[in-house]
């Protein structure tokens, strides 16, 4: 997983700042270009591949939404930048999917970086997926890494005309996304909970083969994960104060948002805490149980002490032994021994040793 994260950092070496390259995993897929424009009476949507084929002018009174799912055609973003006059410094960080989350504020707009937390079904772990938000006074630009579409659910309400999204402005749009994010949140929160309870059944029965290992996985996705959320709450608040881009009635839906991410926040550090304490408890097993080993091989070897003296005083091949002319001598012998250990076995069992 950390090379999924990390991978790939050596392209930006020795290049100048502002250099568009995708930092990422390779995919052949084409990036899809969503195009959505509407008012509080009606609403277009439309699909391009080339970004020369969207409009760029700003109708009265419309807010337009240009979302890009798939960032690895730099180029592509490099046309984008171009078209609608951004900074190449915030092209180079939408293309950067190492980059931490953050918000910058420019003259004619804000630039938001966010971590949308994806769940690999197969490969049993959560993924952050990088999600940059560019808001204008009247048009919102987001950018997805990859995957399934993140904000579907923000189109399809947009075309239904449900909720307050189509009499709202841009501000509103970006409070949406950040909401569909969060709420991703607590989605991939949900399956590494179950897995939490699973692990920690697996250890209290005692069946804790590869504990160790899972809990080391799980540790460091938690790291991942805080890494992603943590930084969200900063953002959100610089957001609210944005008095140029962000009205007074959106605030209410922000403050909101960043409550959800402090409960999504202290969800993580319970998580920490839970796999801190497992991680104990698999320790203080794998010690008791080796106690207990310990413990049976000692009163083991404790029984045999005597009996090894007995039978090495008989084992002496001296002449004169007044024993060794007895007929049932050996029988004797055998059954003092027996006699011994089974004296010594009563013994530990009264002192609670067995």
């Amino acid at each position: 997983m950390i090379d999924r994260i990390f991978q790939q950092f050596s392209r930006k070496a020795g290049l100048p700042p502002g250099s568009v390259v995708h930092v990422g995993e390779e995919r052949e897929q084409r990036s899809r270009i969503y195009f959505v424009r509407y008012s509080e009476s009606e609403c277009r949507e439309q699909e391009y591949l080339n970004i020369q084929d969207l409009p760029d002018d700003a109708s009265e009174g419309t807010v337009t939404w240009v979302h890009v799912n798939g960032i690895h055609q730099a180029r592509m973003i490099e046309e984008l930048g171009r078209k609608f006059d951004f900074h190449f410094l915030v092209l180079e960080d939408i293309a950067d999917t190492g980059h931490r989350p953050k918000i910058d504020d420019w003259e004619d707009y804000f630039f938001l970086i966010l971590k949308s937390l994806v769940y690999d079904e197969e490969a049993q772990f959560v993924l952050p997926d990088h999600v940059s938000i560019i808001c204008a006074a009247n048009m919102v630009f987001s950018f997805q890494e990859s995957g399934p579409d993140l904000f579907r659910s923000v189109r399809e309400r947009i075309n239904d005309g449900k909720g307050r999204i189509r009499k709202k402005g841009a501000d509103y749009l970006v409070y949406a996304l950040l909401d569909t994010v969060v709420d991703g949140y607590f989605s991939a929160l949900e399956k590494i909970g179950d897995r939490i309870e699973i692990l920690e059944e697996a250890i209290l029965e005692n069946s804790n083969r590869g504990a160790f290992h899972r809990i080391h996985a799980l540790k460091r996705e938690m790291t991942v994960i805080r890494k992603s959320i943590w930084p969200l709450r900063d953002i959100i608040t610089r957001l609210e104060m944005n008095e140029r881009l962000i009205v007074d009635n959106t605030r209410y839906y922000l403050r909101d948002v960043h409550d959800h991410v402090v409960q999504a926040i202290d969800i993580v550090e319970t998580f920490r805490d839970m796999l801190a304490n497992l991680h104990e408890v698999t320790l203080s097993l794998n010690s008791n149980k080796m106690n207990e080993i310990m413990k049976v091989l000692t009163i083991i070897a404790t029984i045999f002490i005597p009996l090894t003296f007995i039978a090495g005083v008989y084992g002496m091949n001296f002449k004169y032994m007044p024993e060794l002319e007895w007929r049932w001598g050996y029988f004797g012998v055998l059954a003092f021994m027996l006699m011994v250990g089974s004296i010594m076995g009563y013994y530990f069992k009264i002192k609670k040793w067995l």
